[in-house]
């Protein structure tokens, strides 16, 4: 449980939202930071690792394709040079390999979107290399520290969490329905619009009220949450934080709400709005 996310798709449930993350997004640039366009994705090749998993098309047919060579091309006029990706940090190696690999023409992109977009975008801008900035390792303490699922069914609210991982997943349901009659360039601008991303962090509220004050994992699991996007921010601003330096980083959707906060909030960044960088396509016949 500590390593699972809500997922791109989950929507309200009714709860505020911290007023620092909702300002994030579109922040105006001022003085001479390094510049961050945070783009959140839903994860194309379908992992399934998610609390609410949206469930995306083949997006290898050639249709989808050249929507995403369009998105890779308007991505390109951001005039990135770092390109950071959902990878674990302390794995770079293992990337560098898969960059070069394809680069050499040895290497056959998979669905996931840090091939797709990541490795892509840095080809085409002829980076040497993709940056891994993600931090895969779990919290401390005991597992049953973040066990709000137990927590819930061993104190009489079994139901609550049910419910609220059924509204979950329809939610998921819904957003991977909108997809399938959008655009990729479309349905990535949709994950970057405020109203969205507002909606997507509300759930994280809800479950950090799953516990009592004696002891709390839902609070915990969240927290770990924050700070694993906190270690991520640690690792863009290390890498890229110079004047100068400008970074398209690319993560699953639940992430580029914290990300764009943390990296606003610190004065570390000027953050970009990334929907000036995407492409609108037509509608998709459904």
């Amino acid at each position: 449980m500590k390593n699972k996310t809500i997922g791109a798709g989950l929507l309200a449930l009714g709860i505020g939202l911290a007023a620092g993350v909702a300002v994030a997004q579109g922040v105006s640039f001022s003085g001479n930071r390094a510049a961050l366009l945070v783009l959140g994705s839903g994860h194309f090749d379908n992992p399934g690792a998610d609390i609410a998993n949206v469930r995306v098309e083949n997006i290898l047919t050639p249709d989808r394709q050249r929507e995403i060579e369009a998105v890779v091309d308007r991505l390109a006029r951001f005039r990135p040079n770092h390109v950071a990706v959902e990878w674990n940090a302390v794995d770079q190696a293992k990337l560098d390999k898969r960059y070069a690999e394809y680069r050499a023409g040895r290497y056959k992109l998979t669905a996931d979107e840090r091939d797709q977009l990541g490795l892509r975008l840095a080809a085409k801008l002829n980076l040497p290399r993709v940056d891994a900035v993600d931090f895969v390792g779990d919290g401390p303490g005991k597992d049953a520290d973040y066990d709000f699922v137990g927590w819930m069914k061993t104190h009489g609210r079994a139901a609550e969490w049910t419910a609220f991982e059924r509204q979950a997943q329809a939610q998921a349901d819904a957003t991977g329905a909108r997809q399938r009659c959008t655009s990729i360039g479309d349905w990535l601008r949709y994950y970057a619009d405020p109203n969205y991303t507002r909606l997507n962090e509300t759930p994280y509220y809800t479950i950090a009220r799953f516990g009592d004050a004696r002891d709390n994992p839902g609070a915990n699991w969240v927290g770990q949450w924050h700070a694993r996007n906190l270690k991520i921010y640690a690792n863009l601003a290390h890498l890229a934080g110079r004047p100068g330096d400008r970074t398209v980083v690319i993560f699953g959707a639940g992430h580029a709400p914290l990300l764009r906060a943390y990296a606003s909030e610190s004065g570390t960044f000027n953050v970009a709005d990334t929907r000036d960088y995407l492409p609108s396509g037509s509608k998709r016949r459904c």
